[in-house]
């Protein structure tokens, strides 16, 4: 019994509590390298009326997108067009172009949450313009 009670303690001390079991359904895991000090992360809930879309641009961040309600078309530069729906997830690496963030249904609105992980100070979005994707990838060095 004194063993499992220090192995217990160990553990809490390591970040690990062997008394709570792993949430159910869970979402998301990434190993994510250091951060620096000056990082900070950002949520935000953005709605999309029916047909609703943003123009090309990046978060110079690491971003992760949690869809709520309704479908939502994703994509950054040099990745194929993804659709999304409630329970899913997309993500942005901090040099991703975010080509197309789009609601899927011209009748439905959507609702999505948006987690970003990024430098204090620095801009949450920058425009980029209307870019040739192809442009993109050959400037950006993105293309394999």
């Amino acid at each position: 019994m004194k063993y499992l009670f220090h192995l217990c303690v160990s553990l809490i001390l390591w970040g690990i509590n062997p008394l709570v079991t792993p949430v159910e359904g869970q979402l998301f895991n990434m190993p994510l390298s250091g951060l620096p000090e000056n990082q900070e992360i950002r949520v935000s809930e953005v709605n999309l009326a029916p047909g609703q879309e943003s123009t090309p641009h990046r978060h110079n961040a690491h971003v992760f997108v949690y869809i709520l309600e309704g479908q939502v078309n994703m994509q950054v530069a040099g990745s194929e067009l993804v659709t999304l729906s409630p329970g899913e997830m997309f993500y942005e690496n901090p040099d991703d172009i975010h080509m197309v963030s789009q609601n899927a249904s011209d009748t439905e609105s959507a609702k999505f949450l948006v987690y970003i992980i990024k430098t204090i100070g620095v801009p949450v979005t920058t425009q980029v313009g209307p870019l040739d994707p192809e442009i993109i990838l050959f400037q950006e060095g993105l293309r394999y």
